[in-house]
């Protein structure tokens, strides 16, 4: 059975329902049916209705496969068309990241001129360092306690009693030197000042070369007449702009264009003139009491290759502030509000710029001739081009402030050891830092190994470091891990044992680095002696930890040249650590001597340490 609703006339009705639209042909109350649901035979009044088929149950045939689906492989024609959609693609992004480029270099060079300059101020001089009597004090002592044992109670008080009383007189006359750097330093800036206001020569010179050294196009202040300064720029060449530029199809899509001749010398014009204005503009800001700047341009001519003159003229201070610089395109005014203004770009009789660029005569400019006989430029000539490249040098062409001469520190304090003998100490031997045999097997923590027999006949050891100071000691060990004699502690001092098998040598300086050797000889020491731990600490006045330290190494070496190294980590919570230790083991009833490495340590610093090995410190 099915349910619709009857819309008819007598004899013919069309009927629309959830089976599909159907039209019937028959009396009311008896009616065949053909449509979507197949012939039916109907009856019934009223506008509902009830029927049933003829048919019986519908068949219904399809030309879908009743199969499981398989993968299409797709035609040539398809993949064809695929691969011409990806080179579309790609093309069209290359163009897109182009024209991108071409706008952002076109606007960067005609938009040098829409920046700001500040104007010259007098020169601040930094404030001077703080020092006081803690500084002083720390300085002292770290000076006088250098070399005097922890443990040496009386020498260490009279060192610490030495120290106060130099500490007085350090902190006074290093504060009194650096007032009076503080005062050379103020009369100077003021002598500055008052030179660069005064218009002299050398000084305006010295102060706009500096603040053009940064500069896209290279100028160079090369004179003074009266109050109106003298600079050459160096302008880009025609050859170096670009060939295209960004334009649209005529159904509105970004495409690139060639440019005319003309479209191309004018984009050179618009660069040359922003370039001439920004100079115009840096060179009033720096220089407060110049009125005028006489300007010449130079670049390389695009027909014969040589330089020459393209634009020069002179332009007041009023002319250039009372202007407003706000497009690009303003940038072109500068042929309008200076004075005796020449260019080699011309305007032709329609209004519109020449394509063509040619060289200005340099004769009517008094000086002009003579700067450019000495950078004529042969494109074959080595010789010309060198002088060319010199002439890039001499206006600042690649210079950038970070290539400038470093300035020392005016208010560099004076070490104590220094202020002490009262004269510089000799600067180190440039050498490079002395590093571990390539050959050298590198350790890591808690990593042990068992040493040659060549071991036993002398062993080198070196801790270079950097960052702050430190010191290596020697604990020589019984089983129970402590000292049992006095003379096994080796430090600086008491830098060997009585007979010779432990021993300390003095720290040297090697390149950035500051190094202390040992020596151990194995095969001498006494069999009592079963460990020997290798240590260092920091010195304990300063309160630094070893996490001071920039660089730390510890190396060892046998007489034969088998090596090892190892970094001990720079933990900034202890102030003294065991980096390895030696020890002896038996192997198959041998007895062997093996290494291990540690890096382990104390917060308690030298305290901790020698308590540890068995050392009492009072």
């Amino acid at each position: 059975m099915a349910f619709g609703f009857r819309v008819g006339v007598p004899g013919m009705s069309v009927r629309v329902s959830t089976r599909g639209v159907r039209t019937s042909v028959g009396p009311r109350a008896a009616r065949i049916s053909v449509g979507s649901g197949g012939t039916r035979v109907s009856s019934g009044l009223g506008p509902f209705y009830a029927s049933s088929s003829l048919s019986g149950s519908q068949r219904r045939t399809s030309t879908r496969r009743t199969t499981g689906s398989r993968p299409v492989t797709p035609s040539a024609a398809q993949l064809e068309r695929a691969r011409r959609q990806a080179e579309r693609a790609q093309q069209d992004a290359e163009r897109d990241a182009a024209i991108a480029q071409l706008r952002e270099l076109r606007r960067r060079t005609t938009s040098v001129h829409l920046q700001s300059f500040p104007a010259a101020h007098p020169p601040a001089i930094p404030g001077l360092p703080q020092l006081g009597m803690p500084w002083a004090l720390a300085e002292a002592q770290a000076f006088h306690l250098r070399g005097v044992g922890w443990l040496a109670r009386g020498d260490r008080a009279a060192a610490k009693h030495c120290a106060e009383q130099d500490a007085a007189r350090y902190l006074a006359e290093e504060t009194a030197r650096l007032h009076a750097v503080h005062e050379r330093m103020r009369m100077e800036a003021g002598q500055w000042w008052r030179a660069l206001l005064a218009n002299d020569e050398e000084t305006v010179c010295e102060a706009v070369n500096t603040a053009f050294s940064d500069n896209p196009a290279a100028g160079c202040a090369v004179g003074m007449d009266g109050a109106v300064l003298s600079v050459v720029m160096r302008a880009q060449d025609l050859d170096a702009m670009p060939a295209q530029t960004a334009g649209l199809t005529p159904s509105g899509r970004p495409t690139l264009k060639n440019l005319t001749k003309r479209d191309r010398v004018l984009w050179w014009l618009t660069s040359m003139g922003s370039n001439i204005v920004a100079t115009l503009m840096e060179g009033f800001a720096t220089a407060p009491n110049i009125t005028g700047i006489d300007l010449a341009v130079l670049t390389r001519l695009p027909d014969t290759q040589r330089l020459g003159f393209v634009a020069y003229g002179r332009w007041s201070r009023q002319s250039i502030e009372s202007t407003s610089w706000r497009e690009p395109e303003d940038a072109l005014r500068f042929l309008d509000i200076g004075q005796d203004v020449a260019c080699s770009v011309t305007t032709t009789a329609s209004g519109t710029f020449s394509s063509t660029i040619k060289p200005l005569d340099a004769t009517r400019v008094p000086g002009l001739q003579e700067l450019l006989d000495h950078a004529q430029d042969e494109p074959d000539d080595r010789e010309s081009a060198a002088s060319l490249a010199g002439l890039d040098r001499t206006l600042g062409a690649g210079i950038t402030p970070d290539d400038r001469t470093t300035v020392d520190d005016p208010y560099r304090i004076k070490p104590f050891a220094e202020w002490k003998h009262g004269a510089a100490p000799q600067p180190p031997p440039a050498s490079a830092p002395v590093t571990p045999a390539a050959s050298a097997t590198e350790l890591v923590p808690g990593q042990n190994l068992v040493l040659p027999d060549d071991a036993l006949h002398g062993l080198g050891i070196a801790f270079r470091f950097a960052g702050a100071d430190a010191d290596l000691s020697l604990f020589l060990l019984g089983d129970n891990g402590r000292v049992t004699a006095d003379e096994d502690f080796v430090f600086y001092n008491q830098p060997s044992t009585t007979d010779g098998a432990a021993r300390l040598a003095e720290k040297q300086q090697e390149g950035p680095h500051t190094v202390e050797r040992a020596t151990i000889h194995l095969s001498v020491l006494p069999e009592r002696v079963r460990r020997v731990a290798i240590a260092i600490n920091m010195d304990v006045d300063t309160g630094l930890t070893c996490g001071s330290l920039s660089y730390a190494v510890w190396d060892m070496e046998c007489v034969t040249g088998t090596a090892w190294t190892f970094r001990p980590p720079a933990d900034p919570s202890i102030r003294a650590m065991v980096i390895a230790e030696l020890y002896r083991h038996a192997i198959e009833g041998r007895s062997v001597w093996k290494l291990r490495a540690l890096g382990q340590g104390w917060a308690e610093g030298l305290d901790g340490l020698a308590r540890a090995h068995g050392i009492d410190v009072e």
